[in-house]
């Protein structure tokens, strides 16, 4: 498996016993987020859907299926920003992310979960792993080498046999979790599902780096309990990969600064983490304007959850 996010085999389950949600600007903001609502076309310049439309993935045939569970990659950040806009300055196509969260056995949707959204900028870096770069460890390909990189190459035969267990954390490649190597939060945000399980992100269309084709990662926390400082205890029901059709990949790959990515590109066929299997595997809705994709991108999909499960980030479902 190639990329920095293989199946990460067994490691600890994260205790969210004291779990909290850091709130992000104001405390208008804040009081909005444990307070209040959302509704479709929140933000400003959306189309709303008309009254009594039923919300894009809804269908039966979906809504008892559970999404699929996948790793969670080495660069999640515990709930470290509460807050629907998570673009800071990062520069992309807008993307507004709708989701739907319905307990998969009664096609009920979970009011007050808790879902965390985190993926990488156009140029494949996440925030808090600049140094990581775009695919992770030094930089490798195409994204910004970290300070320091020894540069040229090294002359000589290699001499003897290395002795004793490795030591430290594996590379970004390998799996398991990675410590933040900066303090950037860009494209990284948790919000509150209203009455209706639904919650919406707005962010930048992801680019991609080596190894992983075109996602968004995602989380979902039930049975937590929402204070003036955020979102504390529960456990997580849900890690999840959220996907991109290829079409609308290859469109964005037209537009600046998507066209400046140079790393090479990994498909959805080709990804080893994308399960296969469409919407039940992540795969996202899209609705833009043919030709015209720069202007903005709108994407949905109902996620089944068992909200009784814990799930620790392995994939292991």
């Amino acid at each position: 498996m190639t990329g920095h996010e293989k199946a990460q085999g067994p490691k600890h389950k994260r205790d969210l016993t004291r779990r909290k949600v850091l709130a992000a600007g104001t405390g208008a903001v804040l009081a909005a987020g444990v307070g209040g609502t959302f509704a479709a076309g929140a933000f400003a310049g959306e189309e709303t859907p008309a009254a009594g439309a039923q919300a894009s993935g809804t269908s039966g045939e979906t809504c008892y299926r559970l999404t699929s569970e996948t790793t969670e990659g080495p660069y999640y950040i515990d709930a470290d920003k509460l807050r629907r806009d998570v673009t800071e300055d990062q520069d992309g196509i807008p993307l507004t992310l709708r989701l739907k969260v319905i307990d998969a056995d009664t096609c009920k949707p979970l009011a007050d979960a808790a879902v965390d959204i985190w993926h990488c900028n156009a140029l494949g870096v996440y925030s808090g792993y600049e140094a990581m770069g775009s695919g992770g460890g030094g930089g490798g390909g195409g994204g910004t080498p970290p300070s320091g990189a020894p540069t040229g190459f090294p002359t000589g035969a290699p001499t003897g046999f290395p002795t004793g267990a490795p030591t430290g954390s594996p590379p970004a490649g390998g799996g398991g979790h990675e410590e933040p190597t900066d303090d950037e939060r860009y494209l990284r945000g948790t919000w509150r599902t209203d009455k209706k399980g639904e919650v919406a992100f707005r962010t930048v269309f992801p680019g991609w780096y080596q190894g992983r084709c075109v996602h968004i990662h995602t989380k979902v926390h039930v049975n937590g309990t929402w204070t003036d400082a955020g979102y504390e205890g529960g456990t997580t029901c849900h890690t999840g990969q959220l996907f991109f059709d290829e079409a609308s990949v290859l469109a964005t790959a037209e537009v600046e600064p998507y066209s400046t990515n140079t790393t090479a590109r990994t498909t959805l066929d080709e990804d080893t983490i994308y399960p296969g299997n469409g919407t039940e595997g992540g795969l996202l809705k899209l609705k833009y304007k043919k030709g015209a994709i720069a202007k903005g991108v709108v994407a949905t999909l109902t996620m089944g959850v068992d909200p009784e499960a814990t799930q620790d980030g392995t994939g292991a479902g």
